[in-house]
């Protein structure tokens, strides 16, 4: 079975394109002023550096009039950009493009006064594409990164000689553009690789948090209305025995006093309502809040018992001999969890789901399994991660789910925030296998 993760937030608009959530932080640009300034004021001293060591150091003959006004430029260039507006500011992508194109104009024009490509320190011009791959939209970059591709390749042609540089020739200059066109392409490969997996595993982590909140909410609201319900229960039955009463004895001597008893019941109610929204936190049903290992796996399976005809969902709760089945805690996080792994199942079983839950003295294991055709192995090694799914197109499932790759995600994250270890494997012959196991005292009711 190729299984694919399942959940409310992991399903994609009717219309929406695959990568909707995979680029979405990376779709607009995030280059904020004060990250440009900070970079070219690096750059800036850098450059300032190397023309100080030829001068005074190594003592080449060099335009060192030209490059100090081309580094001056650029300096006053950073002031203006300094002070052009709030350094929190985040650029809009062609404003970003002119800044960078700047900078990659700026250290070619350094880098040609003092030897071209036969200066080793022509690799200053992958700065400027660093940055754009690390906060840039693929476009913009490849931009920044063509334009310093191509001076790196003028630079093997156009530049001033500085001594010792003649011992170069046109094909070791123009070999020396190439290698630095290939570090800039590595570089920003590699750093736009990391920033793309960056942004996917903060989306992916921030639906899990928007999930595990709403099942708190949820969770929370069911035992308020709980509680709710039991306090006003005596109350409300009270002024509904009066309303009758009045009913059928209006205009009598007792009208007076059962509108008294009314009111004073109503003023109850008031004065419970006032206090559950004054302390929620202390609205919570002991009742409500624990439940059998049986209870909680009946609870699990019921939305999907008769999900499919054609398949059939079964449950089982073995123990170790001499030990009393264990209450555990109603956690939203394994809920959930669990609806995710069991719709999943439902999509590929052939004909039968079992979710077994076993225990003994120290661990608590929930297993579900069925029949299906089993995990994909490319699928199997990565399940658990974000974005990992095999049918972005609902193909071969059930209920017509469009996947986007986050429900097992956002399941192992949730139970393993419980204290649970999450497994996946496939079963012999065929099936697949999601285990879950806890200390039976990170999840046990006390």
């Amino acid at each position: 079975m190729t299984h694919a993760p399942v959940s409310s937030l992991d399903t994609a608009a009717p219309n929406a394109p695959q990568d909707v959530w995979d680029t979405a932080d990376i779709r607009r640009g995030h280059l904020r002023v004060r990250t440009l300034v900070n970079v070219r004021w690096m750059v800036i001293v850098g450059e300032a550096v190397l023309v100080a060591a030829m001068a005074f150091l190594l003592r080449y003959d060099a335009p060192y009039l030209a490059c100090a006004g081309v580094i001056a430029a650029g300096a006053a260039i950073n002031l203006a950009t300094r002070v052009s507006g709030p350094m929190q500011r985040v650029m809009a992508d062609r404003e970003a493009i002119g800044q960078l194109s700047i900078d990659v104009l700026q250290l070619s024009a350094v880098v040609s006064l003092v030897g071209g490509t036969a200066n080793p320190f022509v690799l200053l011009l992958i700065a400027p594409v660093t940055l754009a791959a690390a906060t840039l939209p693929l476009r913009p970059l490849l931009f920044v990164a063509g334009l310093a591709s191509a001076a790196s390749m003028l630079l093997a042609i156009v530049y001033l000689p500085y001594p010792g540089s003649e011992r170069f020739s046109l094909e070791f200059r123009v070999i020396a553009g190439v290698a630095n066109i290939a570090g800039i392409a590595l570089v920003a490969g590699y750093v736009r690789q990391s920033v793309v997996e960056a942004a996917r595993i903060s989306l992916a982590l921030d639906v899990t948090q928007t999930v595990l909140a709403r099942e708190q909410r949820l969770s929370a609201l069911g035992a308020l209305a709980a509680a709710a319900a039991h306090e006003l229960g005596t109350p409300l039955a009270t002024i509904a025995i009066v309303a009758k009463e009045m009913a059928r004895e209006a205009q009598t001597a007792t009208v007076k006093e059962d509108a008294e008893l009314l009111i004073a019941q109503a003023e109850r109610c008031r004065e419970i309502l006032k206090r559950l929204t004054a302390t929620p936190d202390r609205a919570s049903d002991a009742v409500h809040e624990r439940l059998s290992l049986r209870q909680l796996v009946q609870e699990v399976i019921e939305p999907h018992a008769n999900a499919s005809k054609e398949v059939r969902v079964e449950a089982i709760v073995t123990g170790a001999k001499d030990l009393k089945a264990p209450d555990v805690r109603r956690l939203p996080e394994i809920t959930h969890a669990f609806t995710t792994f069991l719709e999943n199942a439902v999509d590929f079983a052939r004909s039968e789901i079992l979710v077994s839950a076993r225990f003994d003295a120290d661990t608590i294991t929930i297993e579900v399994r069925d029949d299906g055709p089993g995990f994909a192995p490319d699928i199997l090694a990565k399940l658990g991660e974000p974005y990992v799914t095999s049918r972005p197109g609902a193909e071969g499932s059930r209920t017509g789910h469009v996947g986007m790759g986050l429900g097992f995600f956002i399941a192992k994250t949730l139970l393993e925030r419980t204290g649970a270890e999450v497994t996946f494997h496939n079963a012999k012959p065929r099936g697949a296998v999601v285990a879950v196991r806890w200390p039976r005292s990170r999840v046990e009711a006390s």
